[in-house]
């Protein structure tokens, strides 16, 4: 493991995604005047990485058009071409989702789909690419693209209901006031503030999941927001550094590494005993409360801590 190896981002399956989050700080700006200009309709951008590529683009193409984004996100003119793709997004709203991928971050994407060049737009429907805008499209070729592009998929995607709660269309379900009120604080920066609602909410329904998951993920967040990865790595050098140890785990989990996170610590669970033994054991539990319950690596986890314990 290398000091690069902390710095990549991943997810914590809808707690905090945090390389989402790393990435939506510097965007919240962009996003929000995108919304104002498409009349103030919300811009919905799902952030990948290669731990969640699976499950938030592969999965969801199954049901509904992904447009995936390959960008590099700190390119100035990377980012004017986002904010043309949001903005597009905003206009379409239900009819497909807007997925975007650092490829500095999470090379592994645009490798499998043998990328030369960013940024790039690939169409993903069912599980696979059906085409693709190479480079830097100007707003008239994106939109004669997308045009192109329904028009051809059209037998095969579900028919526009136009407004939520349709007739013949599953109302979805309100979403808690006070999870809205995290993710606007964690989009701005206001971790204490993050923390607060889904306190309220917790105070209200104490077996709430995406309070806990909240919480679990924002301790994460904030235990290793001003540690240098590179001195923790220097210190793994030394097995005795229990607390080395305890943030090197922080980190893996931060990157997507849940499994390694977990073998790290029920490792050192093993080798040692009394007071150190039962702080780490303590922290991987509290490690074990940003996955839901049903998990498999949660429950491959505590399968081998307890192996580790007993």
């Amino acid at each position: 493991m290398s000091p690069a190896d902390f710095n990549r981002p991943g997810s914590l399956y809808g707690a905090v995604d945090l390389g989402a989050r790393k990435q939506a700080l510097d965007a919240q700006a962009r996003r929000e005047a995108t919304a104002q200009e498409s009349g103030g309709t919300p811009v919905q951008v799902v952030y990948v990485d290669d731990a969640n590529f699976a499950t938030e683009v592969v999965e969801r193409s199954m049901n509904s058009l992904v447009l995936l984004e390959l960008t590099v996100t700190r390119a100035e003119q990377a980012k004017e071409y986002s904010l043309l793709l949001e903005k597009l997004a905003a206009e379409n709203v239900g009819r497909w989702l807007l997925a975007r991928v650092d490829v500095e971050a999470s090379p592994q994407i645009a490798q499998a789909l043998r990328v030369q060049n960013v940024p790039a737009l690939y169409a993903i429907f069912q599980g696979q690419p059906v085409a693709v805008v190479p480079g830097i499209a100007t707003e008239p070729q994106l939109r004669d693209w997308l045009s192109q592009l329904m028009e051809a998929l059209a037998q095969y995607l579900p028919p526009d209901t136009g407004e939520a709660g349709a007739e013949g269309q599953p109302e979805e379900p309100p979403v808690d006031p006070d999870v809205i009120a995290a993710e606007q604080a964690i989009d701005a920066g206001d971790l204490d503030g993050a923390v607060a609602a889904y306190e309220r909410l917790l105070a209200r329904s104490p077996n709430n999941e995406d309070a806990k998951l909240g919480l679990a993920g924002l301790g994460l967040i904030r235990r290793t927001q001003d540690v240098d990865p590179a001195e923790v790595q220097r210190r793994l050098d030394d097995p005795a550094d229990i607390d080395a140890q305890l943030l090197a785990a922080d980190f893996e989990m931060l990157a997507g590494d849940v499994d390694t996170a977990f073998d790290r610590l029920i490792g050192v669970v093993r080798r040692t005993s009394g007071d150190e033994r039962n702080r780490v054991r303590v922290h991987l539990l509290g490690l074990f409360d940003t996955l839901p319950a049903d998990d498999p690596s949660l429950v491959r986890a505590r399968r081998n801590l307890a192996n580790a314990l007993f």
